[in-house]
C-alpha cells in the first residue's frame, strides 16, 4: 500500500509523527488524502496528528507559566545564595 506513494511518503509522515513533528505529519497526510480521498488509514492518521497538534497548542500556556514560575524561583534562590555568601565573607 505504501508503494503507491513516491519515496515512501506515508512512511515519512509516520516517522514525523513518531518523532513528535505532528505539524509536518499533518501536512503530508493532507497531501496524501488529496491524491486518494478514499484511504481510511490515512484519514485516521491525519485525525490523530491533528488531535496531537491541537493538544500541543493547549499545553503551551501552562508550560510557559510553569517555566516562568521556575525561573522566578531560581532567581530568588540565587539572590538568597549571594546574600549568604556575603554574610559568610563578613564572618
Amino acid at each position: 500500500m505504501e508503494e503507491n506513494y513516491p519515496h515512501g511518503t506515508v512512511t515519512l509522515a509516520r516517522l514525523f509523527a513518531a518523532q513528535g513533528y505532528w505539524g509536518k505529519a499533518v501536512n503530508i497526510y493532507r497531501r496524501l488524502l488529496e491524491r486518494e480521498p478514499d484511504r481510511q488509514d490515512i484519514a485516521q492518521a491525519l485525525a490523530e496528528a491533528e488531535d496531537q497538534v491541537n493538544a500541543a497548542g493547549r499545553k503551551r500556556p501552562g508550560d510557559i507559566d510553569a517555566l516562568f514560575r521556575q525561573w522566578i524561583d531560581l532567581l530568588l534562590k540565587y539572590d538568597r545564595l549571594r546574600k549568604l555568601k556575603r554574610i559568610k565573607r563578613r564572618l
